[in-house]
């Protein structure tokens, strides 16, 4: 490992260690239980409205529809179990936030996104 590998792999633990420091304290606890629970209510006020996006999802998912799902909006929260199954560019065109189902199956609304490995 060169020594600049070696830099960037301890300023990413250095990191990972701010940002678990920061996740573990209780006032932030609080406030991620509050968003979660605004972005269920969300969910689920918006579910008898989307909840077609959501069985065309599936399906595609059951058909392999790959056409279908590459115009699926790319907004997500993978390590949260978050798919949006609307349309994409549904942000600007429809004015709706991202709407799917939480990983444990509860609709789910948010704003936002972030990569599989965030």
């Amino acid at each position: 490992m060169t020594t600049g590998e070696h830099g960037r792999t301890r300023a990413f633990a250095e990191a990972e260690d701010v940002i678990s420091a920061l996740l573990s304290d209780p006032g932030v606890q609080e406030a991620r239980a509050q968003v979660e629970a605004a972005e269920t209510e969300l969910g689920m006020e918006l579910c008898a409205r989307l909840q077609p996006f959501q069985d065309r999802y599936d399906q595609a998912v059951r058909d392999g529809d790959a056409a279908r799902l590459a115009g699926i909006c790319p907004g997500k929260h993978g390590r949260w179990g978050r798919i949006c199954v609307l349309g994409d560019g549904h942000e600007t065109s429809m004015e709706e936030p991202h709407w799917g189902r939480n990983s444990e199956g509860r609709p789910v609304a948010w704003v936002g996104s972030a990569p599989d490995d965030w």
